[in-house]
Formats: structure tokens, sequence, C-alpha cells
């Protein structure tokens, strides 16, 4: 599945990217690895969302107070 359309990768692109990289904490970290840059920024969530579930953490089933809960979706200023 395409996760960013302006960049063309796909999701098994950024899972590979998380799974070849060491220390990948943002979605930007992601884009550079993948050799591109943020546009629209509209995938970041998923990107973040995939880093989650790679990382172990889902937070759609953590509670409203989870520190982490609140970085779901966010993009580093960079």
């Amino acid at each position: 599945m395409i996760i960013c359309s302006c960049n063309v990768f796909s999701e098994q692109q950024v899972l590979d990217a998380l799974a070849g990289a060491q220390g990948v904490r943002s979605p930007s970290e992601v884009y550079r690895c993948l050799g591109c840059s943020p546009q629209c920024g509209r995938c970041a969530r998923t990107i973040r969302s995939l880093m989650n579930k790679a990382q172990g953490h889902d937070c759609g089933a953590c509670a409203e107070e989870c520190p982490a809960a609140a970085l779901v979706g966010m993009v580093a200023a960079e």
C-alpha cells in the first residue's frame, strides 16, 4: 500500500527503513532513511503508527494520559 503520495513510498518501504535503521525516533528520520523529505505531511500519522507498531507501542490501546499517546501523528520540526 502506498503511504506517501508525494514521495511515492509504500508501507513495506517504511517497515524496511525501520528494520534497517537503528534509533529512528521520528517520521522525519524515516523520510531521510528513504532519501526524501516531507512534502504535505499527510502521511506522518501513518508513518508514526507504523513506527509504534514496529516498536511494540500500539498507542490505540493506551490510556489518554499515556505520555507516548501525545506523540502519535506528530512530525519533528527539523
